[in-house]
């Protein structure tokens, strides 16, 4: 593809390579690279970074997706970076790094499919692979002129995490608290969780004045989220994630005695330190014992919208009280929930309909 120049270290037997390209502003640049085993190696260097500063399309996908991280990456957080490494270099990258962006078809596609289905992960998992490829290629059509979206023809696989989502009635997370009531920061956090909807991540980054007694007012501003073995502290997922959710008085009581059990913490300790690996292994302990279905601790936040919308809650309300950055979201996660409310709505005109003719 480019003109360059290759050399064989006498010593070493290795090869290096220099070429000139044209940056992004359109400057003439010279590259020089060296410790490639073979010249073929090279010439494979210099094709594919020239390619990379054209954006053109026809380069590997290995190629791609430096480009794609250095395009989307920096205004996302160390966790959200993490999650989609991992995803990408596990189940994407070696399927398709070798192959021309270009040259993949819906074909490649399902067949990838069909292989990491065999791995038996969840509807969910298997949905979010899916859709970290689709919103790789929908960069390529957006940005590289790529002429189509190989995902769109094949079709996705798994399911939302909406159709996977377990949830416990006020009842059933009564008999799980008595299961757990041996270890009382396993139970307040829980307790905490299910009466505010509280992700996971914002509830173990909550420090103690983050709460306030007085006013019965609970302050999201953070997130903790693990990376690479070391707690991060950071924004929450969204802007509207920072709220204020409004406890009610047994739920503020609950924490006030809590608080007052940390004995030798001061106001800018963690409310909670406890991870959240350990919180799933104890979900699933108090369940057993309590002899519920099994749940994630993630849906301890849907069991709380799914008691709010069964109380008649409005919509705006709920999306805020999650901290959701659009109402959409909220319908979009939970619309299967409003059916029994819909249906409700048939009898109360009844009834209204009945009483204005009495």
């Amino acid at each position: 593809m480019g003109q360059g120049y290759f050399h064989q270290d006498d010593k070493s037997k290795k090869w290096s390579v220099q070429f000139c390209y044209k940056d992004y502003y359109g400057n003439n640049r010279r590259k020089h690279k060296r410790g490639f085993a073979t010249k073929r190696e090279a010439k494979q260097f210099m094709d594919e970074f020239i390619m990379k500063q054209q954006s053109n399309i026809d380069m590997s996908f290995a190629s791609f997706i430096e480009e794609y991280k250095e395009n989307m990456y920096s205004d996302l957080r160390d966790s959200t970076i993490a999650t989609k490494t991992h995803m990408i270099e596990l189940h994407i990258l070696p399927y398709f790094k070798d192959k021309s962006i270009s040259a993949i078809t819906a074909l490649d596609i399902k067949r990838w499919q069909k292989e990491i289905k065999k791995k038996n992960y969840s509807d969910a998992y298997l949905w979010s692979i899916n859709t970290q490829l689709n919103a790789i290629f929908n960069h390529a059509v957006k940005f590289y002129k790529l002429s189509y979206n190989p995902c769109k023809g094949a079709g996705f696989m798994g399911k939302s995490k909406s159709g996977n989502m377990g949830i416990w009635s006020e009842d059933e997370f009564e008999q799980f608290l008595e299961a757990v009531k041996d270890k009382p920061v396993i139970y307040n956090a829980f307790f905490l969780m299910y009466w505010t909807g509280l992700r996971v991540g914002e509830l173990l980054a909550l420090d103690i004045k983050d709460i306030d007694l007085e006013t019965g007012i609970l302050s999201v501003t953070k997130s903790l989220n693990r990376v690479k073995g070391e707690d991060i502290i950071s924004p929450p997922k969204t802007q509207r994630s920072i709220r204020k959710i409004h406890l009610p008085k047994f739920c503020v009581d609950r924490m006030r005695e809590y608080i007052n059990t940390l004995y030798g913490r001061t106001s800018n300790d963690r409310l909670f330190i406890v991870t959240k690996s350990h919180l799933e292994k104890e979900i699933k302990r108090g369940a057993d014992l309590a002899g519920l279905k099994q749940i994630r601790v993630h849906d301890l936040r849907h069991s709380h919208a799914s008691l709010l919308i069964s109380k008649g809650v409005d919509i705006a309300t709920i999306s805020n009280r999650l901290g959701h950055e659009k109402i959409s979201t909220t319908l979009n996660t939970y619309s299967h929930m409003f059916e029994a409310s819909a249906a409700g709505v048939a009898d109360m005109l009844d009834n209204l309909h009945s009483g204005e003719e009495d």
